[in-house]
């Protein structure tokens, strides 16, 4: 190989090479990224209004669930606590799943018992399953015990609560008597 094919073969070699680097540049040029002031993803995400106490009653319905009680269906509460059995289970003696089993759970000590490992939250807040906070809890879980491990949103509508909180209480060997309404 002579000289002068080594040096088209080199001039080729450099000659793409610029190529790339003028295309490297324009590229740059026309096309530069808009680099994020701090790097990441912005996830919006609801507040709550308030913490403790304030926020649970700020997430309190706006139904006092004495009278709720008194027009709620077991069936429909079956039916609704569907949307629970994916977390739950709510057979006598039925297993823990990503939740506790519910069974016999209306009027039980709250963040205890059960064979569950409860959050650090639920079991600070002591206390028993009333229907008053059971009512308060399915609404906004994170609203009435914030901190807890519990990632459903809560059910919005005071009637399906109420069939909710009837179903459940039927699930126990000893129901406790529903409260009748004051007023």
């Amino acid at each position: 190989m002579d000289s002068f094919e080594l040096n088209k073969i080199l001039g080729a070699v450099l000659g793409t090479c610029l190529i790339l680097l003028v295309t490297s540049f324009t590229a740059s040029a026309l096309f530069s990224p808009k680099m994020p002031e701090k790097p990441g993803f912005e996830i919006a995400v609801k507040e709550d209004a308030g913490h403790g106490k304030e926020g649970a009653a700020a997430a309190a319905p706006s139904e006092p669930i004495e009278k709720l009680l008194q027009t709620a269906s077991v069936e429909k509460g079956a039916s609704a606590a569907k949307k629970c059995g994916a977390c739950h289970t709510f057979e006598k003696g039925g297993p823990n799943r990503v939740g506790p089993n519910l069974f016999g759970i209306v009027g039980e000590p709250r963040g205890e018992g059960r064979g569950f490992n409860f959050s650090a939250a639920m079991k600070a807040k002591g206390g028993t399953w009333t229907f008053d906070d059971l009512n308060k809890f399915i609404a906004n879980p994170k609203g009435f015990i914030p901190g807890t491990a519990m990632g459903f949103a809560g059910i919005p509508k005071d009637s399906e609560r109420a069939d909710v909180i009837a179903y459940l209480n039927s699930l126990s060997d000893h129901p406790q008597p529903l409260p009748t309404a004051s007023k």
